[in-house]
């Protein structure tokens, strides 16, 4: 394992080789360990305004999870499983047995395989604008047609796709946020989007994983989320028994919501401690 200090947030980056293939983590803090992951065409820099708060009294692991960040790409799908056997192999590392897991988006899918494998480690499982549900038969042809046009117009289609996540209002409030994460975005390479997308697509339903176990479960939707209707989020939470906040932005909570949203966090990652 190699290390370098990240000057942005003052902590340490550090690498993981997991079969023959770099995965990249920063780990702040001490405490009770929380673990972020970050969603599709994001990294762990989608955490810089959670972590330095979240990290005061807590220990603080955000992954870039396969294909994304400095993490490289493994074949050429990216399965939730595989995805979390790398998450897993990094806690193994630290030699760390409980966590509070949070997953934005794609992360959340990420974070649903890990605890359908390691149950008995989760304090605590939030899904930040992110669903148990597998893809819609409409939503599994949208990924293979872009996984047939990126290769063709990778930067044009990854702006797109990025901008279309939030309102008309949110473009114009947050335009030097959403031009910095788009300028992440566009540093995920092909078989990175490629990979990911076809693992996103085979993804299994994973609402038993909410119902069968006792862990603090939370669903954050936003209520004007293009990708996830609030209604069908609120409907999950009943069905597994979950908590739900709503937030008033869209699919991007941490740009969007991020003061509101990282009090939210808080107040769940306290409450899956005493659970």
């Amino acid at each position: 394992m190699t290390s370098r200090k990240d000057t942005y947030f003052c902590t340490m980056e550090k690498w993981l080789t997991f079969k023959n293939t770099k995965i990249s983590y920063t780990d702040s803090g001490k405490g009770p360990v929380v673990v972020l992951l970050h969603g599709f065409l994001e990294n762990n820099h989608m955490w810089n305004e959670v972590i330095p708060i979240i990290s005061k009294n807590k220990r603080v692991l955000a992954l870039d999870l396969l294909g994304h960040g400095q993490s490289g790409c493994l074949g050429y799908i990216h399965t939730m499983e595989i995805m979390a056997e790398a998450v897993f192999a990094v806690l193994k590392s630290l030699r760390i047995r409980k966590i509070t897991l949070i997953g934005h988006s794609m992360g959340g899918y990420v974070s649903l395989a890990l605890a359908e494998k390691k149950p008995n480690m989760i304090r605590g499982l939030c899904l930040l604008n992110s669903t148990a549900n597998s893809d819609h038969q409409q939503r599994k042809k949208l990924r293979e047609r872009a996984n047939k046009m990126v290769k063709k117009n990778f930067k044009n289609l990854v702006r797109m796709s990025f901008i279309n996540l939030f309102s008309e209002e949110s473009k114009t409030v947050f335009k030097n946020k959403i031009s910095s994460a788009l300028d992440e975005a566009l540093k995920t390479p092909l078989q990175g989007y490629v990979a990911c997308q076809e693992g996103m697509r085979i993804r299994p339903n994973r609402l038993s994983v909410l119902k069968n176990n006792h862990f603090k479960k939370l669903f954050i939707l936003g209520k004007k989320d293009p990708v996830l209707p609030v209604k069908k989020g609120i409907k999950e939470a009943e069905e597994t028994q979950s908590e739900t906040v709503v937030l008033s932005g869209g699919h991007m909570s941490h740009i969007e919501k991020s003061d509101e949203l990282v009090r939210v966090l808080n107040t769940f990652i306290r409450q899956s401690l005493y659970s």
